[in-house]
Order: structure tokens, then C-alpha cells, then sequence
């Protein structure tokens, strides 16, 4: 089967660069070019069947909610209701991480339930197999590992991470600059333990090829996993992770090239001095691929309120060149996040997000703000929460603190400086 690049390059606007383009308020055929180049994907599989969004320059930023059960806590319908409430406020995707309970059960179930696109990280269900039949990661095949990807892609998930970029050369790299935290992420972890312990190359990396023709079969987008982000402010923009940052860009450049779609995953933790400058050097080493980013997290001293912190470090980085923000909720770093987590990661999110589209000038983002202000000025309460990124909170908060049909909130009541500055 073909995929969106194979079409675009062949100059043919399929149904989801129609849908697409219509979300976006862009030319189809500007959509079709930038596809083409590599600059915009459109995540979805052949075999899941939903109305798809973009990714990339010149769109709306886009929101990922992570989901998923973990060993100590698997209880399915607490995940299919927090896809329903990451959906309802905004998520444009979602990524099925579990790692307890029957987990192709757990995806199968999520991606019938989904509306929008589903990414997966597939060598942790490899890894949760391997451990709860009481081996070591050192046991891991790679003929597990690609029969999981073949088993994803066929079962309809739309966007993998991958983490090829975790070489022994980019690792030797993380080796000789010392870290605070080391390796934070799981896939990361996993890869190094592997070829450590097997002396052997990651098999992501050494059969890409594999991972391409899978890719291609059924039109999966590639997500290149940071496997060596940094997980601590001292640790960002150091060797390890530029060195893998380098390895991504080449396997960007070889999937283009088998017609297969491609974005790139980010830091991580960093500080507001060095986003700018790393989403730069991400875009300029990668040629332009859409980037993927975990906030990023600007401090690491919040705990409890990570996803404010993931906001503000989210539209730094959307504003330089991010285009899809993997949200962040309060439970980061402390435990498993609840139904009100996701909300209030998602909501965040789309904050910053929205933001930065603003600046970038996004079609409708500063038309909307304008219609907020001018509601605002002529005290139309309905169609400021139609407008609110979150329209059930600001109706309630209203509500709650005064009848819903005064014409003023409660902050300054009568003396309401719009009031006032309308008497003749």
C-alpha cells in the first residue's frame, strides 16, 4: 500500500490531506507540497479509520496525552476514560504506554475507542513480557522486538517511537560527559542495558531498514525516539544527546527516501536559555522534519505543578519550531496521572500551544483572541465561553460565584472598568 509522502511526491491530494487542509484553513496543494518535502506528516494507518491532523510548519500545534497501565496500577476503564477526557479537551493524539495487564488487549481496546491518532512505544511490551517471565532485558531479541512492531502496525497504531538513534557510537558520547540523572528514558534505558550487556549494536539502528518496510506496508509515521534526552536541567544540550540528535538526522534523510513518514523527539529538561538554540539545531539537522517534544520542562524544583512548567517551556519551544507538545501533567515525576491529571495536562497544553500560535501567526489563533477581546469589551458572556480553551471551567467559575445573568464578575462587581468606561 502507499503512503501520504508516496502520494504527495506524485502530486495527489488524498481525502486526508482534504480533511487536513480543510482543519487548517491552508491551500490542499501547498498541504500536498509540504508533505512531499517532509515537513509535514499526517499520522494515520491504513487500518484505523478516524479523521485525521497534521504535523508540522505552518499548522496549528498539535497536543499528545499519554495514557496507559503500569504494574502497579491496571485498570483499563480508567484508561478508556481518560482517552474520553483527553479527547473532550483538546488532545490531537494520544500514546498507549502500558506496561501491565494484557497489553494487546489494552491496545486493541484503545485504538477502537480512539478518535484521533494513537502512538505507541512498542519495545515496552517487549520488555514487560520479558520481565514478567522472569528473564532480563539481556534476553530481548531483536526478532521480538520487530514481530511487536509488525503486530503494532497491523493492529492499526499510527505513530511509533523508536529509539534508533541510541547507538554504542552516541552512547559512547553520553559516556564521557557525566550526567546528573543519566538516562531517563525507559526505551533508552532498555537499549543501553542491551548492548551492554550483548556487546552487539541496537538492532533498531542496525535493521532500520526492517523498521522502514513495515513503516511503509501500512503507512506508519516513525516517531525518532530521544532516547538520550536529558532528564535534568544540568544535563541538557550535552554530548550524548547532540550525538543522538546527529544519528536521527541521517535516519530522517533514509526514511524520506523509502517514502515513509518521519518525525523527531526532543528534550526533555532544559533551560528557557537553550530551547531556542536546540529547536534550531533539531530542525536544521533533521531537515526540517516536524519535532515532537516532552514540554520541555524548565525546572526541575516543581514537582506537583510539572504541568505548568511543561506549559511555559512548551511555548518557547512551539514559538521556535516545535510542532506537536507531548503534555505534561501534575503527577509527572510522582505517580501515575488520574482523570483530573489529564485534563489539566491537556488544558495546559493547548495553552501553550495556542500561544505560541499566536506569535507564529497560525491561521485563526490571533482571530480568535481578537473575537475573546472584543466579547470581553461588550460583555458577552456565552460567546466568551464558547471561545475559552476550556469553555466548562470558565462557565463554572462565573456561575458559581454570582447568578449567570449579571452582566460583571465578582472581582470588581460595579465599578467594572468596562461598564464604566461605556457611561456617556
Amino acid at each position: 500500500m502507499t503512503t501520504q509522502i508516496h502520494y504527495a511526491r506524485a502530486g495527489k491530494i488524498t481525502p486526508e490531506m482534504k480533511i487536513v487542509a480543510a482543519r487548517e484553513k491552508v491551500d490542499p496543494q501547498w498541504l500536498c507540497n509540504e508533505i512531499a518535502e517532509g515537513r509535514i506528516v499526517i499520522p494515520k494507518n491504513h487500518h484505523h479509520h478516524f479523521e485525521p491532523h497534521g504535523i508540522g510548519a505552518g499548522l496549528t500545534t498539535k497536543i499528545n496525552a499519554n495514557l496507559g497501565t503500569s504494574e502497579k496500577h491496571c485498570n483499563l476503564s480508567e484508561e478508556l476514560k481518560k482517552l474520553d477526557i483527553a479527547v473532550k479537551y483538546g488532545a490531537h493524539a494520544i500514546m498507549d504506554l502500558s506496561t501491565g495487564g494484557n497489553l494487546k488487549l489494552i491496545l486493541n481496546k484503545i485504538l477502537k475507542a480512539s478518535p484521533v491518532m494513537v502512538g505507541t512505544v512498542p519495545i515496552y511490551s517487549v520488555a514487560t513480557r520479558l520481565l514478567a517471565q522472569g528473564k532480563s532485558i539481556a534476553d530481548l531479541t531483536p526478532e521480538e522486538l520487530f514481530r511487536e512492531i509488525e503486530f503494532q502496525a497491523e493492529a492499526g497504531v499510527d505513530f511509533m517511537t523508536l529509539h534508533c538513534g541510541v547507538t554504542q557510537a552516541s552512547v559512547s558520547f553520553l559516556n564521557n560527559d557525566k550526567r546528573v540523572c543519566g538516562i531517563v528514558s525507559r526505551g533508552g534505558a532498555i537499549l543501553k542495558r542491551w548492548m551492554l550487556e550483548n556487546k552487539k549494536e541496537n538492532p533498531l539502528y542496525e535493521q532500520y531498514d526492517r523498521i522502514l518496510d513495515i513503516c511503509q506496508k501500512h503507512d506508519v509515521t516513525i516517531s525518532l525516539g530521544d532516547g538520550l534526552r536529558p532528564g535534568a536541567g544540568s544535563d541538557a544540550t550535552d554530548r550524548g544527546q547532540i550525538a543522538e540528535l546527529l544519528v536521527l538526522g541521517e535516519l530522517v534523510d533514509r526514511a524520506r527516501e523509502q517514502g515513509v513518514q518521519v518525525m523527531v523527539e526532543g528534550p526533555g529538561h532544559m533551560p528557557l536559555d537553550q530551547i531556542e538554540m536546540n529547536m534550531k539545531l533539531m530542525k536544521r539537522v533533521c531537515h526540517e522534519a516536524p519535532f515532537y517534544v516532552l514540554g520541555p520542562l524548565t525546572t526541575d524544583s516543581a514537582p506537583g505543578y510539572d504541568h505548568i512548567v511543561g506549559a511555559i517551556g512548551g511555548t518557547v519551544a512551539a514559538i521556535h519550531g516545535a510542532d506537536f507538545l507531548c503534555y505534561v501533567t501534575p503527577a509527572e515525576h510522582l505517580c501515575l496521572p488520574n482523570a483530573e491529571d489529564v485534563r489539566n495536562g491537556v488544558i495546559a497544553s493547548r495553552i501553550a500551544a495556542h500561544s505560541a500560535d499566536v506569535v507564529n501567526k497560525i491561521n485563526g489563533a490571533r482571530e480568535r483572541d481578537y473575537l475573546m477581546s472584543k466579547a470581553r469589551r461588550d460583555l458577552d458572556w456565552e460567546t466568551m465561553y464558547e471561545l475559552a480553551l476550556d469553555p466548562e471551567m470558565a462557565r463554572k467559575r462565573k456561575i458559581e460565584s454570582e447568578s449567570s445573568e449579571e452582566d460583571h464578575c465578582t472581582m470588581c462587581g460595579n465599578l467594572c472598568a468596562v461598564k464604566n468606561d461605556k457611561v456617556v
